[in-house]
């Protein structure tokens, strides 16, 4: 009995102790949970690649404040207005394209193209598959499409990111903002003279300009332009005292958005880049530089002036032969006498005045915040050249300096730099005094007596309230060595008198007559029907007076107040 339960036990003992068949069960249960989390694994590692590259497109727009290689290639910095507008506005891109060598399954390619670009034209599609190495697919492509294109996985589909330039103006700032070339350089405006800047600012750049501003006065400038049948138009609103520009408009214009390679002259930037014989908006600047070499006195008597004189062989005449002929040196600016302009620069001299125009920034070069400024040529002033200098003939200059000018002698006789950019530094430049504050005192009084007096040659600018002052020019224009009889005609005005915050030019380029057009007079009931002439008074003072209707209540109370 002891013997047989003796091998019971050991027979027990080995067959509950075997291993062999334990282990293997071990052993497949392990292969199973490993196999489960590996392929969980896989598709997590899958997911998480897909969800870097999609994070990755954002993170290289958005690198934009750390300004990266990448970011100087692509980004550019906003550009906003004085009251925060967007002007200029980057915006990310993708384009899709399509490697052909790279396509496995050109089929079920094209089905599911289809269903996420069902409006396309796949018989197209399908010929630039057999045909051509890489086209592209859908430029601009929304964020859904994007998404579903990266999931089919296919490496024949080549996402390109690019960074769009957008103007959310479109034509209202083109000559002020300017353009860029497909690689992003700026080619013209601001986009040109600051493309440094923008390609690393971190913040957006703030101009000076008002938009609300400048869209009422480009508006009043199209309408003018049809009325007048003018080849082309232009104005300019500054403020006198630091120079900053709020508006700046030259027609025609363009779409930058568009991306036009310009080439008509027609498109010029007529403020800064053309040059013009202004006319008899020049006068002020010969009264204000006989006063201020203290040779004459705005009551000075100027006694039996000729209607015409010759220098060489030139004739200088009146523009009106009922100007009487004694006159003292306000009339003689007032009637806008040619005669007596020629008479007030000869006791100035020649190199007085020249120096004189160059110093108050007239004919000398100017620096300006776009490159498009035309180079100011360097007259010789002989006899004859400052005689016709006096009534604005055989010199020309811009629309810019003449603004600029205006200002120094409104202002109280300081020197100020136009300017686009809003200038955020708070400490004040020590200004740098050209004229006394006596003679620009006496121009400012001179030039509202031409607006709001009837010997005036400017009555249709004198609107109610603002004070406006200011000189009419017409100008014929040179023609092969003599002059034609197209014209550019000039208003050139500051306001308000009583205390000068802004100089506003406006200028028409060959306005014609306007037979149907009614006029009503502002300095007494009534009007006309029809222009009598196609002169600065009859047309550039019209569309200055209509232009101050509109922004008038606009710079009243949101710039004369805070100021």
């Amino acid at each position: 009995m002891k013997k047989l339960k003796s091998k019971i036990i050991i027979e027990d003992y080995k067959k509950n102790f075997d291993y062999k068949k334990n282990n293997t069960s071990l052993n497949i249960e392990f292969n199973r949970v490993a196999f489960v989390f590996f392929f969980f694994f896989i598709i997590y590692l899958i997911y998480t690649i897909h969800l870097i590259h999609l994070g990755s497109r954002k993170s290289k727009i958005e690198l934009n404040n750390n300004v990266t290689t990448f970011a100087n290639k692509l980004y550019r910095a906003d550009i906003i207005d004085i009251n925060g507008n967007y002007l200029a506005k980057t915006v990310k891109s993708i384009d899709i394209g399509i490697k052909t060598s790279d396509v496995i399954d050109k089929k079920k390619l094209l089905l599911s193209l289809n269903i996420i670009f069902p409006n396309k034209d796949f018989n197209k599609i399908k010929k630039q598959l057999d045909i051509k190495k890489f086209f592209w697919l859908e430029k601009k492509v929304s964020e859904e499409n994007y998404e579903k294109l990266m999931k089919l996985g296919d490496n024949s589909i080549k996402p390109e990111e690019k960074v769009l330039r957008m103007y959310p103006q479109k034509n209202l700032f083109s000559h002020i903002i300017g353009q860029i070339d497909d690689d992003n350089n700026g080619i013209s405006g601001l986009e040109k003279s600051f493309d440094e800047v923008l390609r690393n600012s971190k913040k957006p750049i703030k101009l000076t300009v008002d938009k609300d501003v400048q869209f009422l006065i480009r508006k009043e400038l199209i309408k003018y332009q049809e009325i007048f049948k003018s080849k082309g138009s232009a104005a300019l609103l500054m403020n006198v005292n630091n120079g900053n520009i709020l508006s700046l408009i030259s027609l025609p214009d363009f779409n930058p958005n568009e991306r036009q390679n310009i080439t008509d002259v027609n498109f010029i930037n007529r403020v800064t880049k053309g040059t013009y014989e202004l006319g008899s908006v020049f006068k002020p600047f010969t009264f204000a530089s006989a006063l201020n070499e203290d040779l004459i006195k705005p009551e000075t008597e100027f006694l039996d002036l000729p209607k015409s004189i010759r220098c060489d062989k030139h004739r200088i005449g009146e523009y009106d032969n009922k100007i009487p002929s004694d006159l003292t040196a306000e009339q003689i600016l007032i009637r806008s006498g040619n005669i007596g302009s020629v008479r007030i620069a000869q006791l100035v001299g020649p190199e007085k005045h020249k120096s004189f125009l160059k110093k108050i920034g007239v004919l000398n070069s100017i620096d300006f915040d776009i490159d498009e400024i035309a180079p100011q040529k360097d007259y010789n002033f002989g006899k004859c050249r400052l005689a016709t200098a006096s009534f604005g003939h055989g010199v020309a200059t811009t629309i810019l300096q003449l603004a600029k000018g205006y200002a120094v002698i409104s202002n109280g006789g300081y020197d100020i730099k136009p300017s686009l950019i809003n200038k955020t530094t708070k400490t004040k430049e020590k200004k740098s005094r050209l004229i006394n504050k006596e003679v620009s005192d006496q121009v400012v009084t001179t030039l509202r007596k031409i607006v709001n007096t009837e010997e005036g040659t400017a009555k249709f600018a004198d609107v109610l309230n603002y004070e406006i002052g200011g000189k009419t020019g017409t100008a014929d224009q040179p023609k092969e060595g003599s002059y034609s009889e197209a014209k550019i005609n000039t208003f050139a005005s500051i306001f308000p008198t009583s205390n000068p915050q802004y100089v506003f030019v406006v200028m028409l380029d060959t306005p014609q007559k306007a037979k149907d057009y009614y006029y009503k007079y502002r300095h007494q009931k009534g009007g006309w029907k029809g222009t009598l002439y196609n002169t600065a008074g009859w047309t550039s003072v019209e569309v200055a007076g209509k232009i101050m209707d509109k922004i008038g209540p606009i710079l009243a109370t949101k710039y004369l107040e805070i100021n």
